[in-house]
């Protein structure tokens, strides 16, 4: 289903010439919600048969070095708009997700966990068990 969501969200931004607001992951979303909340499946059982996909979140980040390896000196050259483009998503992802949080009623470690959470999100996946093998 999310693979299909995607899918449809994508055919929906090239139709739409990949204007921003029909970015493929936000009409992903969007499909996703409405499914879930028409079908009233709660999203921990629709979590449970997107676990393959969440798995391969942290992979596919890794994967990203291979081009960008091969794109070195471009990417050099390029440092200082990536670097504030980073910047910029990343400060919009933490307070988009605080904000939203905060809207919703969310309070207390739960809000404090989630600025880290929204900026890294493949990173957990990726690597799960790297600070539970540093205690020892």
């Amino acid at each position: 289903m999310t693979l299909l969501a995607y899918w449809a969200g994508d055919a929906a931004s090239r139709a739409a010439g990949r204007r921003p607001l029909v970015n493929p992951v936000l009409v992903a979303v969007i499909l996703l919600a409405a499914v879930l909340g028409a079908t009233g499946t709660p999203y921990a059982t629709y979590f449970e048969g997107a676990q393959f996909v969440h798995f391969m979140l942290g992979p596919a980040t890794v994967a990203l070095a291979l081009p960008l390896y091969a794109n070195l000196a471009r990417v050099r050259r390029a440092m200082l708009p990536m670097l504030a483009g980073l910047l910029a998503g990343s400060v919009t992802a933490v307070v988009s997700a605080l904000a939203i949080a905060r809207a919703l009623g969310v309070d207390g470690s739960v809000l404090a966990s989630l600025a880290p959470k929204s900026a890294t999100a493949p990173s957990p996946s990726a690597f799960p068990n790297a600070s539970a093998g540093s205690r020892r």
